[in-house]
């Protein structure tokens, strides 16, 4: 059986549970010692650098010429791309930028009547950079992470973003992510994959532009490259791998949710895949569509591998306990596949992303619906949020006293400075108050 459906509050059922709601994990002590590696090789060598691990892995013909995808490919890609698929990007395009806009925030400013002005500066970093995976080697363009990683940047006035993706063995970069970075903007792209692609952003290369914030997806090389980058770098999440947690009723329909379990499950061997349900009858019917719709995909091995070594269906007394089941898992995305769904909005704390209804699969927000599909995964939901325009942005304070605020002000910032033995804070104010 592809998956043992468990009842909560038995052994079997909190076992279950324990394992899901214990799923974080870091790279293992060999992938961070190799990266570490890499990343300092990228920060002493440069382009030499980039250059030797691509050809080591991805393309054995890669110099340092040619790093940087020309202006002529950058033309070329168009021929290579039909009409309808152009159609479709360009749809997405819009959805997305239209949804991101809403994000932006404003400068503001404070004053009081003593002349005091305070308030925050909003100003975007200056540089960015958006790894793209190779896709299997270029044959499955990740067009939707060109667009949901590089429009928030482009919204929030970036002035430069940088791309960099893996080439393929033939040197080449796929047309469709040529295609979908020129549409939103991007014209520096560099072939530059893995930890080394993550490093050169981070210490900048010959070639490549140190950047100031990074985003994008990618394997654990990537996840444990970003994570060790992170503090001279913003970045954007460390990432694991992609789940879903569907909460279903009676009225659920089993093909529906089968499909979905098999969309997650599909990624990698460990997506992770998950019903809770009120049904006691429904965990047999969705797993005879999972057998049905197995054999259909050209990665069932791939789904079935993660259905069977991490999927899991459980049974649940009533939807209250569901959702709050659902609030401690925290997963990167939630399916309310339920009657009246939006009632429950008022009870999800956490989730990286809330799908409602039974004509909502969370495929639409992977690449049309407009809210940002880059989420939080294993449980980190709890504390963090989707990529967005804010990924983007600093805030600066700005603080301006008048004569009379100082002087109102003085004897509390002089107490707080002294309480703290930080006499020449005090001594900083106590100057202003005896000079003109």
């Amino acid at each position: 059986m592809l998956i043992t459906p468990v009842k909560l509050g038995t052994d079997e059922g909190n076992a279950v549970l324990e394992k899901i709601l214990d799923r974080f994990q870091l790279a293992d002590a060999d992938c961070a010692g190799s990266v570490a590696k890499i990343i300092k090789n990228v920060a002493g060598q440069g382009d030499e650098a980039l250059v030797d691990y691509g050809r080591r892995f991805d393309c054995p013909g890669l110099t340092v010429e040619n790093l940087q995808v020309t202006g002529e490919e950058l033309r070329a890609a168009y021929n290579e791309v039909d009409e309808k698929t152009l159609g479709s990007i360009k749809a997405a395009v819009e959805r997305i930028w239209n949804f991101h806009e809403r994000e932006m925030e404003d400068s503001w400013l404070q004053t009081r009547d003593d002349g005091t002005v305070v308030g925050r500066l909003v100003r975007p970093v200056d540089s960015a950079g958006l790894y793209v995976p190779g896709g299997t080697g270029g044959s499955t363009p990740l067009v939707s992470s060109v667009l949901m990683n590089g429009i928030p940047a482009s919204i929030a006035g970036v002035r430069r973003r940088v791309m960099v993706t893996p080439p393929g063995r033939d040197g080449k970069v796929s047309p469709f992510l040529l295609v979908a970075a020129q549409e939103i903007g991007i014209s520096d792209i560099y072939r530059a994959g893995s930890a080394w692609g993550i490093a050169a952003l981070a210490y900048g290369t010959e070639s490549i532009p140190k950047v100031d914030v990074i985003v994008g997806p990618g394997n654990q090389f990537v996840a444990e490259a970003k994570k060790q980058v992170s503090g001279m770098v913003r970045i954007d999440m460390i990432a694991g791998p992609s789940e879903v947690l569907i909460v279903a009723d009676a009225n659920a329909v089993p093909a529906h949710l089968a499909a979905d379990m098999l969309a997650q499950a599909e990624h990698d061997p460990q997506a992770l895949a998950l019903l809770l349900t009120t049904d006691e009858t429904l965990p047999e019917k969705v797993l005879a569509e999972l057998e049905k719709q197995l054999p259909l995909l050209s990665r069932e091995k791939i789904a079935r591998t993660s259905l069977t070594e991490r999927g899991a269906m459980m049974i649940v007394k009533d939807l209250e306990e569901a959702i709050r089941l659902a609030n401690d898992i925290a997963s990167e995305h939630l399916e309310l596949d339920i009657v009246n769904p939006w009632e429950q909005i008022p009870f999800i704390r956490h989730a990286g992303a809330i799908f409602l209804g039974a004509n909502t699969p969370e495929a639409a927000g992977d690449y049309f619906a407009g809210p940002n599909h880059v989420l939080p995964t294993m449980g980190t939901a709890r504390f963090a949020s989707s990529l967005g325009v804010e990924t983007f942005l600093k805030k600066c304070s700005i603080i301006s006293y008048s004569r009379q605020a100082i002087e109102n002000d003085a004897e509390d910032i002089m107490r707080l400075a002294h309480l703290e033995g930080l006499d020449a804070h005090a001594n900083s104010v106590n100057v202003r108050l005896n000079h003109d």
